[in-house]
Formats: structure tokens, C-alpha cells, sequence
């Protein structure tokens, strides 16, 4: 069903698990949309206590998948119709949500961390905000983490 992540119920817990190991789980727009749906469709059933994210492989999240965009896209764009509305779906589910950071989360990975209410961090685990590199404000929702 979902080229990008796995989803899974189990009980009253449902997983995502980022399922692009050899990019280090770079989100790209297949993984955004899918993760999308798959919040939704978390969300639409209410047996769910749970929401655990994590990453297959040696990342949690690596960050967008740059190799996938090109020189001449919006990248405030992409920021406020992909990445930006993810962040709120996810914090608009009413159940808790963990993220099980098991390797590298950065850039919009991190994001997405951060806008779990837990984080359960394995110990080769390791957090990048590479932004302030090269000039640019935290993006991906990283700004707007404050609920009403």
C-alpha cells in the first residue's frame, strides 16, 4: 500500500516506520503524502491509544531528500503545502504520539521529532539543525511547536 513508510496496528498501538533506509529515511513528496494518509487514517480509528514514528535502518530522519528537488522550486512553497500542514495533522491527533528516534534525525527530520509529544532516543541517536549553516531559520514546522 505505501512505497515510503510501513503502517501497522497492533492492538491499540499503530506504528509508522520511515522505510527508506538506504536514503536515511530522506522525506521526499511520495513520503510526505504517505505519512499524511497515514496520520489520517491513525486518526480515523479510534482503537488507537498510540502513535509511534520511527525510522528502518540506521536513521530516524535524514532531513528533505534534496537530490529529489530541483534548483528552480518554491521552497517556501513546499515548506507551507507539504512539510508545514504534516507537522499539524500530526499534532492534531488526540492520542499521544512518540517518536523513537533511532538513529540520525535532521533538518525536517528533526521537525518531526520535536513535534512528537515524547521522544524515546536510542543511544547512537543524534540530533542536526544544519539551518543556521547556511542562513536559513529552522523550517518544516520547527517554529510553530506551541499548542493552544
Amino acid at each position: 500500500m505505501y512505497q515510503t513508510i510501513k503502517w501497522e496496528g497492533e492492538e491499540r498501538a499503530a506504528w509508522i516506520r520511515l522505510n527508506r533506509p538506504e536514503k536515511m529515511n530522506a522525506m521526499n513528496g511520495t513520503m510526505q503524502a504517505e505519512l499524511m494518509e497515514a496520520i489520517k487514517r491513525t486518526k480515523r480509528d479510534e482503537k488507537f491509544r498510540c502513535l509511534v514514528i520511527t525510522g528502518e535502518g540506521r536513521a530516524f530522519c535524514s532531513g528533505a531528500d534534496l537530490t529529489e528537488m530541483g534548483k528552480d522550486l518554491d521552497y517556501g512553497e513546499i515548506l507551507r503545502t507539504a512539510y508545514n500542514p504534516l507537522i499539524l495533522e500530526l499534532q492534531s491527533l488526540e492520542i499521544p504520539v512518540i517518536a523513537a528516534v533511532n538513529g540520525a534525525a535532521a533538518g525536517a527530520g528533526f521537525s518531526l521529532a520535536l513535534a512528537c509529544d515524547l521522544r524515546v532516543v536510542h543511544e547512537s541517536a543524534s540530533f542536526h539543525q544544519a539551518f543556521v549553516h547556511i542562513g536559513l531559520i529552522p523550517d518544516a514546522g520547527n517554529l510553530i511547536f506551541c499548542r493552544e
